[in-house]
């Protein structure tokens, strides 16, 4: 089976449909988070709660992320993508625009916050599902290539110019900037309403859903299917350690001789060495289809942070944040092929739903413990103790792909 790269996937309007609206999302997203932060300021009574009101506002995001996940994959299975696409960013849009007529209280701020994050989780799995739907098998490893790579630089553009874009929007007035990030949500809605997609809805009719049982259903599924339980691990291995690196990073920016706000720039080089992997395996994936990228990927990544308790070089650290960025690309994008190849259409939303929540959760755990460790154990230590569970994983995950594969064939 030919390969299919970025270009070809280009030419397919109907994929180059959902791309153009998740870059919008994405970038949407981001703005909307920058804004958040923003308001605060005007929402509280006192500047002094400013702080604590910002991790209040964090968890109202955080906590439908936790809880709805899996359920709201099961109901993305019973309805159309292209609907559910459509509708999450037009309600995302015009509850935003509902902040020209509410009062401004922080609770206005944490129930927007809380809802925008609520319609998230079924636009996450709806976007992943849709994938399948429009290209074939030979070009999934390229499509999530790409996504991946929107993805990074959404994050990237999204967090630079979400700060200048609402000062420049309050030159339209007051509500200017709640105007803007509305804007790109409805935009890309009606760039959704163009996606043609062919599915088979399982089980809308009536509106009788079980969601209980089909979260169930997803359980089994992973039981039966260890390739796909096994890829739904590593996943959730690589999300925690980039969880613990965005706490650790502050402490590794000094060491290299950076100030403690510019740790963003080794996790910026990290993004690049993602979208620099992203980029060779939608490009020449089907050369390396035959290798354990997997494995690489985690012993990449298991080097790296190894050897950077030994540095204190701005520029080797830069280059080894790349390295791991290379190295979380040769994990993620084969898994979610995998995933995405592997799960029958009619259980899609409920794995993926499963995965949101499990990636939520994974994320969640590190940065809640990363931080007391390294007042504990050190920097250092904590790093050697990511890298040996890094390279302990990736070992096992690697022989048992490949058991589950012998005793299929």
């Amino acid at each position: 089976m030919t390969e299919i790269g970025f270009w070809q996937l280009l030419k397919n309007r109907p994929f180059l449909t959902l791309w153009i609206g998740q870059i919008l999302s994405q970038i949407a997203d981001k703005v909307f988070f920058v804004l958040l932060i923003a308001l605060l300021v005007e929402y509280l009574p006192s500047p002094d709660l400013e702080n604590s009101r910002r991790s209040v506002l964090l968890v109202a995001i955080t906590i439908p992320a936790i809880l709805l996940g899996s359920l709201a994959g099961v109901i993305v299975d019973r309805y159309s993508k292209r609907q559910i696409l459509i509708h999450c960013n037009l309600w995302r849009g015009l509850m935003t625009l509902g902040l020209i007529f509410l009062p401004k209280v922080f609770l206005v701020l944490i129930l927007l916050g809380f809802m925008e994050s609520v319609l998230t989780q079924f636009f996450a799995p709806a976007e992943q599902t849709a994938i399948p739907l429009l290209v074939e098998k030979s070009g999934l490893l390229s499509a999530n290539a790409l996504f991946t790579t929107t993805m990074m630089g959404s994050m990237v553009v999204g967090f630079a110019v979400g700060e200048p874009l609402l000062t420049f929007a309050t030159q339209l007035g007051e509500f200017g900037p709640v105007c803007i990030v509305a804007v790109l949500y409805i935009l890309s809605a009606l760039v959704f309403y163009g996606l043609p997609v062919n599915e088979t809805i399982h089980g809308s009719e009536g509106f009788k859903i079980h969601p209980w049982a089909d979260f169930k259903d997803g359980l089994r599924y992973l039981k039966k299917d260890r390739l796909v339980s096994n890829a739904l691990l590593q996943l959730m291995i690589l999300y925690s350690v980039f969880a613990a690196l965005t706490v650790l990073t502050i402490n590794l920016a000094e060491e290299v001789g950076l100030k403690p706000t510019q740790f963003g720039f080794l996790l910026a080089a990290a993004g690049i060495g993602m979208v620099l992997g992203a980029g060779g395996l939608g490009h020449w994936g089907s050369r390396f289809h035959h290798l354990p990228l997997p494995l690489y990927g985690f012993l990449m990544m298991a080097f790296a942070l190894t050897t950077f308790t030994f540095i204190t070089h701005l520029y080797l650290s830069l280059g080894l944040s790349v390295v791991l960025g290379i190295g979380a690309s040769f994990i993620g994008l084969p898994m979610q092929t995998l995933i995405q190849q592997q799960t029958p259409e009619g259980l899609r939303g409920k794995i993926f739903g499963f995965q949101n929540n499990v990636i939520n959760i994974a994320l969640s755990l590190p940065l809640a413990i990363a931080g007391p460790l390294t007042d504990i154990l050190g920097l250092r230590v904590v790093l050697w103790i990511i890298s040996a569970i890094v390279t302990g994983v990736g070992i096992w995950t690697w022989r048992a792909h490949h058991l589950v594969l012998s005793e299929r064939i």
